[in-house]
C-alpha cells in the first residue's frame, strides 16, 4: 500500500471516532475523484502521440478523444479510475495495426480532460456521444472501471457487436467495498458511503447497486460475443469478479484467465493484447454488413 494511502485511512478512522459525519464526507470526497492523474509512461507517450486528438463536451466537462484510423465500425476502448487513455496505447496501437478504427478517450478527471470528478453515469453518456458521432461500435472493450461502465453502456443505448471486460469489476457495490479495503476503513466507511452515493452521487436514480452492475439484466445486453480476461493473481478486483459476470452472461462469454499479472499489468501484457486483438478480428469476420 502507499504511504500516503494508510495515512489517509488511518486519518479517517481516527476523525470517525470522534466526529463521524466530518469522516463520512471526507471519505465522500475521496471515493468519488481519482486521488491524482496518472503520469504518461515513455512508451505509451510515443503510442498515444500517434493518435489523433479530438474533443467533445460532456455534462459540461472538456473531454479529450483519441482516434488511431478512419473507416470502419470503431473499436471503443474505455479506460480504468485513476487512469487515462494513454494505458491503453499499446491495445489500441495493436487493434490499429490489424486494420481497426480505434477510439478511446480520458474520463473527466483523468489525463488531459477536464473536471476533477466523475462517475460511471457520465462514462456512459461519453459513449454514447461517441457513438452519436462515428456511429455504432464493432467492439466496446473497458478496463476495471471501464469494464463496469461499458456494460452498462450497452444495456443502455450502446450499440455494438461484442464486449470486453479485461479486470472488470461485476458488481457495482465492489467500488464501494474495494475502496474501504484499499484504505483499511472500519465497517462505519461501507456504511456512509453507500448513503452518500444513492443520495449525494445518484439521486432520483433507481436500484443503482443492481443497475450499475455488470451483472445486471444480461438479457438486455444485445451481443452474441463477451471476452473475459483477468487475472488469477489480481489482488484489486479478484478473478472472481469475472467469474461471476461470466456466470450471468452464459454461453456467450469466453473467459481468458492470466497469472502473474496483478491488476494493472494484465492491460499491457502482451499475451492479452494479442487475445483482444485476436477476439475483434474474429468479431469483424462474423459481423454482418453495415
Amino acid at each position: 500500500m502507499h504511504p500516503t494511502v494508510a495515512a489517509l485511512g488511518t486519518a479517517l478512522n481516527t476523525t470517525a471516532g470522534i466526529a463521524p459525519s466530518l469522516a463520512g464526507r471526507a471519505a465522500f470526497a475521496l471515493f468519488r475523484r481519482p486521488v491524482r492523474r496518472a503520469r504518461i509512461g515513455e512508451t505509451d507517450r510515443v503510442l498515444i502521440a500517434a493518435a489523433e486528438r479530438g474533443a467533445l463536451t460532456v455534462a459540461g466537462k472538456h473531454i479529450v478523444t483519441y482516434r488511431w484510423g478512419t473507416g470502419g465500425r470503431p473499436v471503443l476502448l474505455v479506460h480504468g479510475w485513476s487512469s487515462r487513455a494513454s494505458r491503453l496505447a499499446r491495445l489500441a496501437t495493436a487493434l490499429h495495426a490489424r486494420g481497426h478504427t480505434v477510439l478511446t478517450f480520458d474520463l473527466p478527471g483523468h489525463g488531459a480532460s477536464g473536471g476533477t470528478t466523475t462517475t460511471v453515469l457520465e462514462c456512459r453518456d461519453i459513449i454514447l456521444e461517441l457513438q452519436r458521432r462515428h456511429g455504432p461500435f464493432l467492439m466496446l472493450a473497458g478496463y476495471s472501471f471501464g469494464s463496469l461502465a461499458s456494460f452498462l453502456a450497452a444495456r443502455e443505448g450502446a450499440r455494438t457487436e461484442a464486449l470486453a471486460g479485461i479486470a472488470g469489476v461485476s458488481r457495482f457495490d465492489h467500488l464501494v467495498t474495494g475502496f474501504r479495503r484499499e484504505l483499511r476503513l472500519s465497517a462505519w466507511a461501507e456504511r456512509e458511503l453507500r448513503t452518500r452515493v444513492e443520495h449525494r452521487l445518484f439521486p432520483g436514480e433507481p436500484d443503482i447497486w443492481r443497475r450499475f452492475s455488470a451483472t445486471h439484466d444480461p438479457e438486455r445486453i444485445g451481443v452474441r460475443e463477451i471476452l473475459l480476461v483477468h487475472d488469477e493473481d489480481d489482488l484489486r478486483a479478484g478473478a472472481e469478479q469475472a467469474r461471476e459476470t461470466a456466470l450471468a452472461h452464459g454461453e456467450r462469454v469466453e473467459l481468458f484467465l492470466t497469472r502473474g499479472l496483478g491488476h494493472h499489468r494484465v492491460i499491457t501484457a502482451p499475451a492479452v493484447t494479442a487475445r483482444v486483438a485476436d477476439f475483434a478480428d474474429a468479431v469483424r469476420d462474423r459481423a454482418p454488413a453495415p
